[in-house]
């Protein structure tokens, strides 16, 4: 099955709200009626990302909040003592019902996914998008069962399936990757750290050094090793275990619970279709908790958190489910992660399930169980869960984690889950979030290749070879161009062309009615 994406080109001067600027935002946009997994990981590889159905890239160096796409790596993830401290708070609750006193103050608790913002919804409501998809799904099928499509006829079931959406509307919500680049980055004097330079020891460490040089001066006659094993006061030095190792994600998160536990958490992975049993049986209260969440976290006043606008925004996904006999168990796709305690759902998180990562799309939780930091806990759970996957599908080894929005404090925090790589807005290389920060401190927007000969290697160089439907047929645009009277066509298309680089505008089908 092809992607079929409908351009909607840029949108410019509307609502932030990140930064409240009225007037200063700015960003591409397309509708995507289908999309193949393997496409939107090469999109978002780019720095588009979805919400509903609706695909948008920001405009980076002209929007006022630049929106750099983050990804974490989580085969080397080590939880910081704040994550640690979010576990335990989870343990101590479902073994003995401890709530937390205060609230936690180490990390936000809005999630790893990106805010709704209402600028957004006003953007696509400008935007009135209406398709006949009565009428677009019969083209489409016409021409597939007309089309030879390189010598393979397409199935008319797949055709008739191709296009199922819903009214269209949108509300903002994140490989195989690009080479890293090494980049070493001097900080301002005062600002970072020194790269070059050794990590910084701990006054204690230090004194304990300088303890043991003593007493090897005072036993010359002992080797370093020797020293260790027969001359180091016990009480000073006590031998510490082998088995003394840091404990992994995985065993912080599933650490046993005692027989008479005070509650019960189970994490289901549901995937969105209301063709799914679970998913339909669970709809009812999952949008309940979303309703509750929009009006308690965000202040959405109830006719904005409808059923409706819940459907398209977190139910209503382009990406068709895929199975690989390589790929993971539950297959490829969009999914929610539903969060049951003691029988009932208190978080959702919106997940896609891609060829080389796992996407974060929104999260919704109890704001009665706040106290929880449900959002920080669901982002561990879901590197813990992208490194399960990657035991099935060794190519699935990342985490992203929608947009790191450095000049936005409240956004800042994606930059905690570390090592972690920002997406460089021109070459769209991957580069260590350590040699990113000093160059973002300077200026909202940054090229972070280094390398002023660097090019964007994915550009588009043969547009004549990007995919149009037009009036029931699929045709490369070097023949389309020729029936096209409108001076303007081309710059549209040339412009999608080089947002979605060569290979998406070979795959993906562009409507042009």
């Amino acid at each position: 099955m092809a992607s079929v994406v409908e351009y909607k080109g840029l949108k410019a001067g509307y609502h932030c709200g990140y930064c409240d600027s009225k007037e200063g935002k700015a960003s591409c946009g397309m509708w995507a009626h289908s999309m193949t997994v393997r496409d939107y990981q090469d999109l978002i590889d780019r720095g588009w990302r979805r919400s509903g159905k609706y695909v948008y890239k920001p405009v980076m160096n002209q929007t006022c909040c630049p929106q750099y796409t983050i990804r974490c790596r989580p085969l080397h993830f080590q939880p910081s003592k704040s994550h640690k401290k979010v576990l335990k708070k989870m343990l101590k609750f479902l073994a003995k019902g401890e709530i937390s006193k205060g609230n936690c103050e180490d990390e936000p608790m809005d999630s790893t996914m990106d805010d709704a913002v209402a600028g957004d919804f006003a953007l696509i409501n400008k935007l009135d998008i209406r398709c006949d998809l009565k009428t677009f799904s019969d083209d489409l099928k016409e021409s597939f069962e007309s089309e030879d499509m390189k010598g393979k006829n397409s199935k008319k079931d797949e055709s008739s399936e191709l296009i199922q959406s819903q009214d269209v509307e949108e509300k903002l919500g994140s490989g195989e990757p690009s080479h890293l680049v090494k980049v070493h980055t001097v900080p301002k004097p005062g600002k970072g750290a020194d790269l070059s330079k050794p990590p910084c020891r701990k006054a204690k460490e230090i004194r304990k050094e300088r303890k043991r040089l003593k007493l090897m001066q005072q036993n010359p006659a002992g080797e370093l090793e020797g020293f260790q094993v027969q001359s180091q006061p016990p009480s000073l030095f006590p031998p510490k275990a082998k088995s003394n190792q840091p404990k992994s994600l995985e065993d912080l998160i599933l650490e046993s619970l005692p027989e008479d536990a005070s509650h019960k958490l189970e994490v289901r992975l549901v995937p969105v279709s209301f063709e799914d049993p679970e998913f339909k049986s669970s709809f009812s209260q999952s949008f309940s908790l979303y309703v509750k969440y929009q009006m308690a976290i965000h202040q959405d006043p109830p006719d904005e958190c409808g059923k409706t606008e819940f459907t398209r925004f977190l139910c209503s996904s382009p990406l068709e489910a895929e199975n690989s006999h390589n790929g993971p168990d539950c297959g490829y796709g969009s999914f929610h992660q539903q969060y049951w305690l003691d029988g009932k759902i208190i978080a959702v998180g919106v997940i896609d399930i891609l060829p080389y990562c796992v996407s974060s799309v929104y999260l919704y939780y109890d704001p009665d169980y706040s106290f929880l930091s449900l959002g920080v806990y669901s982002a561990l759970r879901e590197i813990a869960f992208t490194r399960q996957l990657h035991e099935k599908a060794s190519q699935l080894s990342y985490y992203y984690m929608g947009f790191y929005i450095h000049s936005c404090p409240k956004m800042k925090y994606k930059g905690q889950y570390r090592p972690s790589d920002l997406l460089c807005p021109e070459t769209y290389v991957w580069v260590p979030i350590e040699q990113c920060l000093p160059s973002l401190e300077n200026s909202k927007y940054c090229r972070f290749n280094q390398d002023p000969e660097a090019v964007d290697e994915g550009r588009c160089k043969e547009l004549d070879r990007l995919q149009v439907f037009h009036k029931k047929a699929i045709m490369p645009y070097g023949v389309y161009k020729k029936h096209q009277k409108d001076p303007s066509e081309e710059a549209t298309v040339l412009q999608y062309a080089s947002l979605v680089g060569q290979a998406c505008s070979e795959r993906m089908l562009l409507f042009r009615n």
